[in-house]
């Protein structure tokens, strides 16, 4: 196809609250580098990430809940994940789904035409496991809140599917975050996993994954979401914040807890962890200071992982379980691009199941 020269794009302008994003439909088309394919967006789903981001959540200077507006308190040095200074504008978005209609001098021509994921992690692929090269795709780079975006071709995946743009999107942040953080913890067929949060993008995720490994999987929701969450076939489901988890949970032996959530009822989680349970951890979107009491790590053995930046193989696995059905996709709603705004602010209301959406 001939490139347009300019495109339509939801920009970035700083840290701050919905009012720094500006729309334009005159922005410069990205021409693709030597190892890179430009991609048509279909697609882009939405993510904490771009939410934390924008609001500069991430500096520790910040210690309250994720909410999505404005901090008075952001350090201008660590707003990022990765606690370095972003630059301004910047084209938010790491779920991109689409087809590519131009690759770089390096790139295979075959590509052209094909459909394709956008995996989150920009990495030094002379280097690629190596957590401090990496970056995010819609953070250290624009992304896909736009018609076009361009990534390098190691990080993207052909994909063979049926399901739609819009469900594709779905599936590459929440998915290879949730895979992440269960391969870190060893999940497998002998663990009960504990997982608040269920109803969203990353907590349906990590129902769906667990599962799929064979694990036993107790789901965390607001009662308003049983039925949703229910969908994605858990063992068992628990009200978002039971008064004593501990009687909730009756015989049930908690090997694992998946955590994205943290905040207030953090110890309650830890409590419930058998001895040489493992506790993982990839958001806190209940707010990042808890309190933990050492005597319970230590005396029960316990395992504590991070999980953030993830191998590349958790994407590449990722494509091959949609690929072959074993998971699906949990599509909440779609928004035109112009309405991201719309679609940001109903994502931090939560009161949705799954991913939100945009299409350009």
């Amino acid at each position: 196809m001939t490139l347009p020269d300019t495109m339509k794009a939801m920009v970035l302008t700083g840290h701050g609250g919905l009012d720094k994003y500006e729309w334009h439909e005159d922005w410069p088309v990205p021409r693709p580098g030597p190892m890179d394919v430009l991609i048509k967006v279909g697609a882009c789903g939405l993510n904490n990430t771009d939410v934390n981001t924008r609001s500069g959540w991430y500096s520790k200077s910040v210690e309250a809940a994720t909410t999505g507006g404005a901090f008075d308190e952001v350090g201008e040095d660590d707003p990022s994940w990765g606690g370095r200074p972003l630059t301004f504008p910047r084209i938010q978005g790491a779920d991109a789904v689409g087809e590519v209609v131009a690759v770089g001098d390096g790139a295979d021509p075959a590509l052209v035409g094909k459909r394709v994921m956008v995996g989150g992690w920009v990495r030094d692929w002379d280097d690629p496991e190596n957590k401090d090269k990496a970056g995010y795709f819609g953070s250290e780079c624009d992304g896909g809140f736009a018609e076009f975006t361009k990534a390098d071709v190691r990080g993207v995946a052909v994909i063979d599917s049926n399901f739609s743009d819009a469900e594709l999107a779905t599936f590459s942040c929440s998915y290879v975050t949730a895979e992440g953080m269960l391969s870190r913890a060893n999940v497998g067929e002998s663990d009960t996993v504990l997982i608040p949060g269920a109803s969203g993008g990353v907590g349906g995720a990590l129902i769906q994954l667990a599962k799929r490994r064979g694990a036993r999987v107790i789901a965390m929701a607001s009662e308003a979401k049983h039925a949703e969450v229910a969908e994605l076939s858990p063992d068992l489901i628990l009200p978002r914040s039971p008064e004593n988890l501990r009687a909730a949970l009756g015989d049930e032996k908690v090997t694992v807890v998946a955590d994205v959530v943290g905040g207030a009822a953090w110890p309650k989680l830890i409590g419930v962890l058998e001895r040489g349970g493992r506790y993982t951890c990839s958001g806190a979107i209940a707010g990042p200071m808890v309190e933990l009491d050492l005597r319970t790590f230590y005396l029960r053995d316990l395992t504590f992982t991070g999980s953030t930046v993830t191998p590349h193989r958790n994407f590449t696995d990722v494509v091959s379980y949609i690929e072959k059905g074993e998971i699906k996709p949990a599509l909440a709603a779609t928004y035109p691009l112009p309405d991201l705004k719309e679609a940001q602010a109903a994502f931090i209301a939560k009161k949705h199941t799954g991913n939100i959406v945009v299409m350009p």
